[in-house]
């Protein structure tokens, strides 16, 4: 029997999760819901870097690392592949594809923050659907901006922007009631890929608004590499059932 690590944090490891026995142990980093109902262990907290990670799978006889993490956390990626090279175990990825931008859309590709606030200058009232990164600016909004911040954790905010406590999936309604009300005229997002973050997307393209978009980072090489949760899935009960 192998014994899988399952890096996670994403709706696409949870769903993975949800599929692995007591003997594997799916991690968080400790952000958000930790979940209750799984069979597997479940732990939380991080492991001191790749050394730290690597002493952790030789100790506890872990066969298989799979990388779920968000395709934006390059350096937890770049950890896993350095911590499974030192172990001698192979280290798998699953990242959704991204997005890609449609005939109407109007994508202002960025590399960094110092990108988006150059993109955003013309503007008044973004919606930011980056996480947590807008938290730390917040004492930074330009006078002639006001700006809707959506992430997971509640926040207070300021006197120059709203922070929203919310979680996918999102609705194409929705996001439109959320563009009317705040009167959005410009969105802030990673290009995360899959479908529950989308709707943002489709209405931006409906209203003619432009989207500056993160580009995402590179990750450092592993073994293999999988499209969602049902090909990885699919590979785990053909090859280690």
């Amino acid at each position: 029997m192998t014994r899988i690590l399952l890096l996670g944090g994403t709706g696409d490891a949870l769903q993975i999760a949800r599929q692995l026995g007591p003997e594997h142990v799916y991690s968080l980093a400790g952000l958000g819901k930790v979940p209750t109902d799984l069979a597997c262990a479940v732990r939380v907290g991080g492991f001191g870097g790749p050394k730290g990670l690597a002493d952790y799978l030789r100790a506890e006889g872990i066969g298989l690392l799979v990388d779920a993490t968000h395709p934006y956390a390059a350096q937890i990626s770049a950890n896993a592949a350095s911590a499974c090279a030192t172990a001698g175990i192979p280290c798998w990825r699953v990242r959704r594809s991204p997005w890609q931008p449609q005939a109407d859309d109007d994508w202002r590709v960025v590399d960094d923050w110092a990108g988006i606030v150059a993109a955003l200058a013309s503007f008044h009232r973004p919606l930011f659907t980056l996480g947590r990164e807008a938290l730390t600016y917040l004492d930074e909004v330009p006078a002639h901006q006001f700006w809707i911040v959506r992430c997971l954790d509640a926040h207070a905010g300021s006197a120059r922007a709203r922070v929203m406590d919310a979680r996918g999936p999102f609705t194409v309604d929705g996001e439109h009631r959320l563009f009317d009300e705040h009167r959005i005229d410009v969105v802030v997002s990673k290009n995360s890929g899959g479908k529950a973050t989308e709707a943002k997307l489709k209405v931006a393209r409906a209203l003619g608004l432009p989207v500056v978009m993160l580009r995402r980072p590179t990750l450092a090489a592993v073994d293999r590499e999988f499209d969602g949760p049902a090909d990885l899935l699919g590979t785990l009960r053909s090859e280690l059932p």
